[in-house]
């Protein structure tokens, strides 16, 4: 997953913002962490307890974890005040089904799904603009 993160990493465009979809486990913070990889960031980590961490690299990459915000009003999502930080960085929005579509109206979906075995994993990608 990671690898995959490095080679997705490269691909991305200032103002490009990821949702990543999976069950827990699937690998989402491993393919953020790749992805930080390609901007020449190597500690990335989960930001699940903190929600949201900025990262500067060849590009400030935004790192959310919008897990324990699930249920929650929205309001909390929108405090993280990620709108004035998207233009000048790459997002990855971990479980943010939901919150994303309030943010931009363009974005890059990417569903994880367990494989056959615990090591496999099936990756779709899909762009989506509304």
């Amino acid at each position: 997953m990671q690898a995959l993160g490095k080679q997705i990493g490269s691909r991305l465009l200032q103002g490009d913002v990821v949702l990543l979809r999976g069950g827990l486990g699937a690998g989402k913070t491993t393919l953020a962490r790749g992805i930080g990889s390609a901007l020449g960031i190597e500690d990335v980590t989960s930001p699940t307890f903190v929600i949201s961490k900025i990262y500067m690299g060849s590009l400030p990459f935004v790192h959310v974890d919008a897990y324990r915000l699930i249920g929650s009003e929205l309001a909390l999502f929108d405090d993280l005040d990620l709108e004035a930080r998207i233009p000048h960085s790459i997002t990855v929005i971990e479980w943010g089904e939901g919150f994303v579509e309030r943010l931009v109206d363009s974005f890059i979906e990417i569903d994880l799904e367990f494989g056959a075995s615990s090591q496999q994993r099936l990756v779709t990608i899909t762009g989506l603009d509304r």
